[in-house]
């Protein structure tokens, strides 16, 4: 009777902990439920003044109190001198221009070229013939519309007159290039990937298993190549005759596209799908210099002011509880791996 009263004591508890958080999960659904989808919100700030702030820190480390006081008085009989030299010849340091700063990071279905466009219409609601925007660009390709998206927006600043610089620290390959190539000058690291000027599509058929298994499957089209090739149909060499000449299709469109942004390409060497490592990318004349995106943004840190623009999206109440729930599995996994890695070691 004792074991049938814990049993039916443990069994009450359960119950009651079940509830609970079905009761809390019911409440997070209909809140969740209740809110608006997220809106998005523009972000500029001053890349210079943070690395001002990173300098003086710099130094307040390295530099003793009577060097860091040297150091300042020169520094502002420098800013005097410098001030009274711009009153002198009537110029301004508004002259040398601004620096906007974007980062795009492309995925497969270029979904990223939503926020590309408001950071682009930002700038260009403010931007001066003297000012210039810089991509940080890293991207393997993807999709053709969203891709030929991208490279339009880019287009947009150059149309305007300003002067466009992408800068390309890992990889700018198929869609990732056709972005790179509509800029004025195009950066890469050495051993940054660009490139890969070629068309792919490939999908899985099903045909044959699902004969195996006695499994009919029916498609209807009106037109002759409304579909071309199927995942579960029968398909036909016409078909794939067809297929591929869409392929090529676009292939001349993109191979058209680059020769048309970059005229002293060898467009015949360089658009067989491969590619290129930096260094050789820029004998090719796929980029113009050998610089990463930091050393460029110093220098131009030393006549103008730079800012960085970015526009991010508001997470809703379940987007974030997701991305929480997420990142807990991923902790908890993760210490599962370090027990089992050490325990067969």
């Amino acid at each position: 009777m004792e074991f049938l009263y814990e049993y039916g004591l443990f069994i009450a508890k359960a119950v009651t902990i079940v509830v609970a958080i079905l009761l809390v999960v019911g409440g997070i659904i209909a809140l969740a439920s209740k809110q608006k989808p997220g809106k998005g919100h523009l972000e500029i700030s001053s890349l210079t003044d943070k690395l001002e702030s990173v300098t003086e820190f710099a130094r307040g480390e390295l530099l003793d109190k009577d060097e860091l006081k040297q150091f300042h008085k020169e520094q502002k009989k420098a800013l005097k001198a410098k001030k009274k030299e711009q009153k002198n010849n009537e110029t301004d340091e508004s002259q040398n221009g601004q620096l906007f700063v974007i980062d795009f990071s492309g995925s497969m279905d270029a979904h990223e070229v939503d926020y590309l466009r408001e950071e682009i219409t930002a700038i260009l609601c403010v931007a001066k013939k003297e000012d210039e925007v810089l991509i940080r660009l890293e991207s393997g390709g993807g999709v053709v519309h969203g891709y030929g998206l991208a490279a339009s927006q880019l287009q947009r600043i150059k149309d305007k007159g300003i002067k466009l610089t992408i800068s390309v620290d890992k990889v700018a390959a198929s869609g990732g290039y056709m972005m790179a190539c509509v800029a004025d000058q195009v950066l890469a690291a050495k051993f940054a990937i660009i490139g890969s000027i070629g068309v792919i599509a490939q999908l899985p058929n099903f045909n044959k298993l699902l004969k195996k298994s006695n499994i009919d499957f029916e498609q209807h089209t009106a037109g002759e190549f409304k579909r071309t090739l199927t995942m579960f149909g029968e398909n036909s060499d016409q078909g794939r005759e067809k297929f591929k000449a869409e392929l090529e299709d676009v292939h001349h469109m993109f191979k058209d596209f680059v020769q048309s942004q970059r005229p002293e390409l060898d467009i015949g060497q360089v658009a067989t799908g491969e590619y290129w490592y930096g260094i050789k990318a820029k004998d090719l004349g796929l980029v113009d210099t050998i610089q990463t995106s930091d050393d460029y943004i110093l220098a131009a840190n030393e006549d103008k002011k730079i800012f960085t623009v970015k526009y991010s999206m508001k997470k809703s109440l379940p987007e974030r509880l997701g991305l929480a729930a997420s990142i807990s599995v991923e902790s908890l996994l993760m210490k599962l791996w370090g027990k089992s890695e050490m325990n067969f070691r």
